[in-house]
């Protein structure tokens, strides 16, 4: 075989670090947005975020936009007047200038008034976490009790041994093999197994006396029983001690037929008595847990302008940056000079780059938005039930890009409107053909289940296969099982479940 060279012509796309970038921050939420630009502004010393208040600053509706464009534009100006921008700087007072030592440690609030953290009578829940944990909550009433130290001791031991809902889970037998020593016990005496268990149910009991009311509970019997004991004496509150005590399961499956037929009770005893149980806190302990608050900015508003939906970014979750003009000062005479800094050199185009890719993707968020509210205008002026099928073929279309450029804009975006803040995905959904050829989208058929379920009869509920009919009779063909799936999807009960007497 004969070696030879030939030279050839090809096309093949190349993703430039810039277009990266832009791909990149393009499918990150408004969080992950900032996360970035901080550690770019950490790294770049050419970059810097405009405050509000600077020079050449003003808060304006499309402020946003402008001033990111301008940034880029106004680089070369940015970079002269350097020595005048530094003998500005020498004038500028020193905000530390006057302060003596002993000045450290007193806060300036927003009223210009010192706080010293020294001072006893500052009101120290200003400063500290007003969130309290279940065991804490418990602890605080074990210190305010009058028990011996023994006592004290093992109810501090149950207390650890809570879960999340403030359930006791283990038994008392099983913990007895888990109890380290002995807390407090005369040396002179040898408690046995059978009394030290005896002092855990005493200490148990003890607990079980602590607000929140059912808390140490073995179970939810218990734990509705531990509630009931502190109502007030009265037929139903009996006659609910009688419902958890031996029919707990057929009052959660809703069963009224029998519950009637077993304890020969009216129908007028039972509501009363379901309504007690129904006040009753199954978790006590769920309160105390801790919450992980997610929180939703905003991209995009909407807002009806002259009959029209219009879209707005939003100002507060735009970054504002510009070239620092110092550095760029320094680089443009080097570049007049001797020779440049290439590292600096590179940092001013990286930062160029990041201003020009968060306008665009500020840009490319607008733009898809107000497609996707031009094609659900109707969901806008009357809800769910009006929404359209929507897909991400048609928005692609609308605003020439690719399909999958238009799921990464539409991830973790949100929008806010006067019907309630959004993520851009909740537009997009699957359709169902109706009798008139067109279709409906799964929104608003589940919207329409939902009103349905709301205005039906308790005592003679919808099924699904009712429900499918009654969608049919509106023109909207769906089967019963994907009614069912629709009704799980929000969390509604069955059939069953949602029998009221």
């Amino acid at each position: 075989m004969r070696q030879a060279l030939q030279l050839r012509v090809s096309q093949h796309l190349a993703l430039t670090p810039q277009l990266q970038q832009a791909i990149r921050l393009l499918q990150l939420s408004t969080l992950e947005l900032n996360a970035e630009i901080e550690q770019a502004l950490h790294d770049n010393p050419l970059l810097e975020r405009i405050e509000v208040g600077d020079a050449g600053f003003t808060v304006g509706q499309d402020n946003g936009n402008s001033q990111l464009e301008a940034n880029v534009a106004s680089v070369d100006k940015s970079e002269q007047s350097v020595d005048q921008n530094t003998e500005d700087r020498q004038d500028i007072e020193s905000p530390y200038e006057g302060l003596s030592d002993e000045s450290f440690g007193v806060e300036i609030g927003s009223s210009n008034t010192p706080h010293d953290f020294n001072d006893e009578d500052m009101d120290r829940g200003q400063t500290q976490s007003a969130s309290i944990t279940l065991s804490e909550h418990l602890h605080a009433q074990l210190g305010l009790t009058q028990l011996s130290a023994r006592d004290r001791a093992l109810v501090a031991f149950l207390i650890e041994a809570l879960d999340d809902n403030g359930y006791l889970a283990q038994s008392l037998e099983e913990l007895l093999d888990v109890l380290p020593v002995e807390p407090v016990a005369d040396e002179t005496s040898a408690e046995t197994r059978e009394n030290l268990l005896d002092d855990l149910k005493i200490a148990l009991r003890h607990l079980q006396q602590f607000s929140p009311l059912g808390i140490a509970a073995r179970d939810s019997r218990e734990c509705l029983t531990l509630q009931l004991d502190a109502c007030v004496a009265n037929p139903e509150r009996d006659l609910a001690r009688l419902l958890i005590k031996q029919h707990l399961e057929l009052v959660a499956n809703r069963d009224y037929v029998r519950i009637k037929k077993s304890l020969g009770c009216a129908d007028d005893e039972l509501r009363y008595a379901l309504d007690l149980i129904g006040t009753l806190n199954p978790r006590p302990g769920a309160a105390f847990s801790a919450i992980d608050t997610r929180y939703v900015v905003p991209d995009v508003s909407v807002k009806k302008i002259r009959h029209k939906w219009v879209c707005r970014l939003n100002g507060d979750a735009m970054p504002r940056l510009r070239i620092n003009r110092l550095y760029a000062g320094i680089l443009q005479r080097q570049r007049s000079g001797a020779g440049a800094n290439a590292g600096l050199t590179t940092q001013l185009q990286e930062a160029k780059w990041l201003i020009k890719n968060v306008q665009q993707r500020f840009d490319t968020i607008l733009r898809v938005s107000q497609a996707i509210v031009d094609r659900q205008r109707a969901f806008f002026d009357h809800g769910d039930v009006a929404m359209r099928p929507l897909t991400l073929r048609e928005i692609a279309e609308i605003v020439n890009l690719h399909e999958s450029t238009i799921s990464r804009v539409t991830t973790q975006k949100y929008i806010a409107s006067p019907r309630g803040i959004f993520e851009l995905k909740y537009f997009f959904g699957s359709h169902v053909a109706t009798d008139s050829g067109g279709a409906a989208s799964s929104t608003a058929i589940r919207a329409l289940i939902k009103q349905l379920v709301g205005a039906e009869n308790g005592k003679k509920p919808l099924s699904d296969a009712r429900l499918a009919e009654v969608l049919a009779e509106q023109g909207i063909v769906v089967a019963r099982r994907t009614v069912a799936k629709y009704r799980d999807l929000m969390s509604i009960p069955p059939v069953s479940q949602r029998k009221t007497l």
